[in-house]
């Protein structure tokens, strides 16, 4: 029996006693779910940041100026490797202005460049394996919710 049978089968009382408790539930989950979400974002936002901050880049070795240093760039495949931090300081998370939706972006121009690629560098990604890598988190949270 579905939501509408019930709420048929029902008295006038009883369907509206129905909308309150449903109209309660709602209310009740809205906050747990905003952590959710913003708490998603975070693990979205520090994965993209540590892939770009750490592990292995086996791209090309620059020689770079002001200042002085040397520079491994990433491979194709890899994260991007950090040399200013302006990628890594980039990325930030918006939240709907209800809390129950949420966003992970990069501010850095050349982001998309980075991820997905040109027609002379192989991508770079480093925002969609950091999604891929907390989803099962993310989902695991929900379940928890409405478990």
């Amino acid at each position: 029996m579905n939501l509408i049978e019930i709420a048929k089968s029902c008295s006038p009382e009883q369907t509206h006693e129905i909308l309150n408790a449903l109209k309660n539930l709602q209310n009740n989950l809205e906050e747990p779910f905003r952590e959710v979400i913003q708490g998603g974002a975070q693990l979205i936002r520090g994965e993209a940041i540590k892939s770009i901050q750490s592990g292995p880049k086996s791209g090309r070795v620059y020689e770079k100026y002001n200042p002085r240093r040397t520079h491994r760039s990433s491979g194709e495949g890899q994260a991007p490797a950090s040399d200013t931090g302006f990628l890594a300081n980039n990325i930030v998370t918006k939240l709907s202005s209800d809390g129950l939706s949420g966003e992970v972006t990069s501010r850095a121009d050349y982001s998309q460049f980075l991820e997905f690629g040109t027609s002379k560098m192989g991508a770079r990604p480093f925002m969609q394996p950091s999604l891929e890598e907390n989803r099962p988190k993310i989902r695991a949270r929900v379940r928890r919710l409405l478990g």
